[in-house]
C-alpha cells in the first residue's frame, strides 16, 4: 500500500531552519556554500524550486559570490577590531533592488553573529515590501529595508549616525555618486561600489563639445556619440577615486568578474586611513577643468577649501 509523501521538512517557524543543500538533496552543488538556506536561494530565483541551478542563475551567483568574498574579508576586520563595540557591524547597501547582496551577506556572515545590522535602501516600494516579508518569513530580524532614495537616506533618522560599511552595487548613474556622499557623511570605514551606466558626465562633454574641440585637441577622444559615452564612464570613475582619494581613502580598483558575465565590472574599493591627500584633490580640480567640467565642483565633488 502508497502511503502518501509528505514534505519532511515543513516547519511553522521561520524558514532560517530550513535544509541546506546537502540535507535536502543529499549533494553538495560545487557552487553552494556549505550552510546556506536553500530556501533564501530558491526566494532570490537563484535555485530552482527542485533545488537546481540554470546557466542563468550561475552567472549571477557567481557575481555575487565574488563580490561577497571582497566584503568578508572587511567585515571579518571590523569584527576583529570592534574593542567593545556595542550593536555590531552595520552595512547600508544602496540601491538594493531585490537585495540579493544584502541577503546572501546576511546568510553568510551575519546570520551566525548575535549583532550587526544591514540596511537595504531602494527606491521601488514593492521590492521593498518583498525584502521585509522575505526577512521575517527566514528570521532575519536585523535586515531592515527603506524605501528611499540614495540621497534620501542621507537625511533619514531611520539610520544610524555611522555605518560601518556601503555598498553600492550596479547603482545607476548618479546614485553611486549618492552613495559616496553618503559614505562620507556617515564616516563609513569601507564602501564597495560597482558604478552603473554613468551618464552625468557624458552629457556634460556633450554640451560643451564645439567649445572644447576648438580649444584642445584632446575633445577629439569625445567627438563621436559612441567614444562620448565610453570617455564619460572611464572619466566618471577615474574623478571618484580622486575624490576619495582627497576625503581619506585608500582606493584600489579592480574587475568584479571576467568581462563575458558583466560589461559594468569596475570595482571601487575605499578603506578610510583619515589622510586625506592633496594631490588627489589638485588632481581632480585639473581634470575638471581640463575637460570643461569644473560646474561639478559645486555638486559632485566639492572639494575643501585647504585640499586645493
Amino acid at each position: 500500500m502508497k502511503t502518501k509523501k509528505t514534505d519532511r521538512y515543513a516547519s511553522s517557524g521561520p524558514l532560517a531552519s530550513a535544509p541546506s543543500i546537502a540535507q535536502a538533496s543529499g549533494v553538495m552543488a560545487p557552487e553552494i556554500r556549505p550552510g546556506q538556506s536553500i530556501e533564501l536561494l530558491k526566494e532570490l530565483h537563484i535555485l530552482t524550486r527542485d533545488g537546481k541551478l540554470n546557466q542563468d542563475s550561475r552567472r549571477k551567483l557567481k557575481q555575487v559570490y565574488h563580490l561577497y568574498q571582497f566584503i568578508e574579508k572587511l567585515l571579518l576586520e571590523l569584527t576583529g577590531k570592534e574593542d567593545g563595540k556595542s550593536g555590531g557591524v552595520t552595512l547600508a547597501d544602496h540601491g538594493a533592488g531585490k537585495s540579493y547582496l544584502g541577503f546572501i551577506i546576511y546568510d553568510l556572515f551575519f546570520k551566525a553573529s548575535k549583532a550587526g545590522h544591514i540596511y537595504g535602501i531602494e527606491t521601488r516600494p514593492e521590492l521593498v515590501q518583498k525584502s521585509r516579508e522575505l526577512a521575517a518569513r527566514l528570521g532575519f530580524d536585523r535586515m531592515s529595508f527603506l524605501n528611499l532614495s540614495v540621497a534620501e537616506s542621507a537625511l533619514t533618522g531611520e539610520l544610524p549616525e555611522r555605518i560601518d560599511v556601503v555598498t553600492a552595487l550596479h547603482a545607476c548613474d548618479t546614485a553611486t555618486d549618492d552613495a559616496i556622499a553618503f559614505g562620507l557623511q556617515k564616516h563609513a570605514r569601507f564602501m564597495v561600489l560597482v558604478p552603473c551606466c554613468q551618464a552625468e558626465v557624458a552629457r556634460a562633454l556633450s554640451q560643451h563639445k564645439a567649445i572644447s574641440l576648438s580649444r584642445t585637441p584632446l575633445a577629439e577622444l569625445w567627438r563621436h556619440p559612441l567614444h562620448t559615452r565610453e570617455l564619460g564612464s572611464q572619466l566618471t570613475n577615474v574623478l571618484r577615486c580622486l575624490y576619495l582619494e582627497a576625503a581619506g581613502y585608500q582606493v584600489s580598483v579592480t574587475e568584479l568578474v571576467g568581462w563575458e558575465h558583466s560589461m559594468k565590472n569596475e570595482l571601487i574599493l575605499a578603506r578610510y586611513t583619515g589622510q586625506p591627500q592633496r594631490a588627489a584633490a589638485q588632481r581632480l580640480r585639473a581634470l575638471l577643468q581640463e575637460f570643461g567640467l569644473t560646474t561639478l565642483l559645486d555638486t559632485r565633488f566639492t572639494l575643501p577649501a585647504d585640499t586645493v
